[in-house]
């Protein structure tokens, strides 16, 4: 087997790493010495020549170059990573999978020390307080640590041995977690083929008697039902309430259904509901769980990419009405959300080219990593391209939009907005002003197209967000606030994905005036006024000023161009 040494800087991968290969007769591999070894270059050298970028490169391409994880009972191999190695998300992927990762950590104080007595000078650290900077690492690289087994790197190395090796002879986990992070919006876990311990580990946690699943039959045929088996076997009685597949699931006769069925079986406040689903699922059981008994816990377990990628995340939930979608709903932040993403793997193409609607709008908000990756990996990924899901692309695409929610999330839970202070710069402050509402670009079309719909397949909820997006940008184009260059890039991204092609509305045959009267009734509504979210060049501003005959003209440019060819 291999084992994976990740931490902080002077946590003591090395020396650890170099005495547990000799201990056991392995090969020992560290990555900055390989990196070095290969370029002609010290770390710091490299760091001055290319930059930290640059560097990052040569570390991808090292990693990769250490092959398929050695899967032989004894250990073969020990492999010491930079500190920063597992920042990088296709890094983690190809380390944590099929191998035994360990964390050596220690308080920033002893590291900073350690360090200033080193021979190797930390490109990182130059000219910057030690400890300071350490501090600042260890929160922000914390997530991508914790999916290791922790050991306090600082203890006696003898010590520190004996733990790993029987860390070693312990049975290794079922699937690979990547990603591990306890938020203001619940633990936050992504992986691939973890959920089941996961869910268990959470389960214990939270100290439930009873586990009670609440799906839709689709969802309970393809994950569900192995789900609540493994879950059983583990211990727990489990219960199970079905809802309507889609958009069927969002009406308050449904969760009145539901929640009579929740009295029926005697649910109390200490029993989770989890959702095991995709996103209008997961909306309805949110505010299933929000109202009943005016709250219990929620564990979400999503089976579609859209809902890994955005609806599991940020506690919003909410039910339809006739008078327009999500008009009646809660902020009720999950326990957690368990996001596997081996449960997305035989999704219909139709349904991995919707999710990634919501993923190009996720990137339109400046992140550029997401742009490029989508770029670059987007129609592979919409394909089901082996090569493409094989180096990781689908797990780094539903980390980075992720990640980037919750940011936004926990800084404007409740979709407020804020004041930015008159210090602040203006990239800052606008995005401090549009808060959470900044994750509606293209949503305001895109639910009015939807409910012309009807809310039905016929145009899936990220087939709609794109068309939305085309919207945006054209409307955001006219009126000064987005870059020519930058729509087009947005609108060359989505037709590259097949996204919001020329006439797919027009052959829908949707009404005009539905979708006049949608957006009467959107929730962002503020003092009478829609406030539109229109992408700039690098985040998204908001208007109240966008003129009704502007908005009139690119929606009859959507609806009436042309049947496909």
């Amino acid at each position: 087997m291999d084992l994976v040494l990740v931490g902080l800087p002077g946590s003591g991968k090395t020396s650890v790493g170099r005495r547990l290969a000799a201990r056991h007769g392995a090969r020992f591999i560290d990555l900055d010495a390989t990196i070095e070894e290969a370029s002609g270059q010290t770390i710091s050298q490299l760091f001055e020549a290319e930059g930290e970028a640059g560097f990052r490169s040569r570390e991808r391409a090292a990693v990769a170059g250490l092959g398929q994880a050695d899967r032989a009972p004894e250990l073969r191999r020990v492999i010491a990573t930079g500190g920063g190695t597992v920042v990088d998300p296709a890094n983690r992927w190809a380390l944590y999978r099929g191998r035994r990762a360990v964390w050596l950590n220690g308080p920033p104080e002893v590291l900073a020390q350690r360090l200033r007595n080193s021979p190797n000078p930390r490109p990182l650290l130059q000219g910057r307080d030690p400890v300071g900077t350490i501090r600042e690492l260890a929160a922000g690289r914390e997530r991508f640590y914790s999916p290791a087994l922790r050991l306090n790197g600082l203890s006696q190395v003898g010590t520190v041995l004996d733990r790993l090796d029987d860390f070693l002879r312990s049975p290794g986990p079922q699937g690979s977690l990547l990603l591990a992070a306890d938020t203001a919006l619940g633990r936050i876990r992504i992986g691939e083929s973890f959920a089941t311990d996961a869910l268990l580990a959470t389960l214990a946690e939270l100290g439930a008697g009873r586990a009670i699943f609440i799906s839709e039959p689709g969802a309970w045929a393809a994950a569900g039902a192995a789900l609540a088996a493994a879950i059983e076997a583990g211990g727990v009685p489990i219960e199970r309430i079905l809802l309507p597949a889609g958009e069927a699931a969002k009406r308050l006769a449904v969760i009145e259904t539901a929640a009579g069925e929740l009295a029926r079986l005697h649910v109390e406040r200490s029993e989770p509901l989890i959702a095991v689903g995709g996103g209008a699922l997961g909306d309805a059981a949110g505010f299933l769980a929000a109202t009943w008994l005016r709250g219990v816990p929620l564990v979400h377990v999503p089976t579609t990419l859209v809902a890994q990628i955005d609806s599991s995340i940020g506690g919003k939930t909410a039910v339809d009405l006739a008078e327009g979608k999500n008009l009646v709903g809660a902020f009720h932040q999950p326990a957690a959300v368990l996001i596997d993403v081996a449960l997305v793997a035989g999704l219909p193409e139709r349904q991995r080219r919707s999710a990634l609607g919501e993923a190009v709008k996720m990137a339109a908000l400046g992140d550029e990593a997401l742009l490029a990756l989508l770029e670059h990996d987007g129609p592979g990924i919409v394909r089901g391209d082996p090569a493409v899901l094989a180096h990781g692309a689908v797990a780094e695409l539903v980390e980075r939009c992720v990640w980037a929610k919750v940011e936004v999330v926990l800084a404007d839970e409740r979709e407020a907005g804020g004041r930015p202070n008159a210090a602040a710069d203006p990239v800052t402050a606008a995005r401090i002003e549009a808060g959470r509402l900044a994750l509606n670009l293209g949503h305001s079309l895109g639910h009015g197209f939807e409910a012309a719909a009807g809310y039905s397949d016929a145009l899936l909820h990220g087939e709609a967000v794109a068309y939305g997006l085309r919207a945006a940008c054209r409307i955001g184009t006219a009126m000064g606030v987005t870059p020519a260059d930058r729509a087009d890039r947005i609108e060359q991204l989505l037709t590259a994905l097949d996204l919001a092609p020329a006439g797919g509305l027009h052959d829908l045959g949707l009404d005009r005036g539905a979708v006049l009267r949608a957006l009467t009734s959107d929730k962002k509504h503020s003092a009478g006024q829609l406030r539109w979210v229109l992408p700039t060049a690098d985040f998204v501003a908001i208007h109240r000023d966008v003129p009704a005959a502007l908005v009139e003209r690119v929606m009859d440019e959507l609806l009436q161009s042309g049947p496909r060819p």
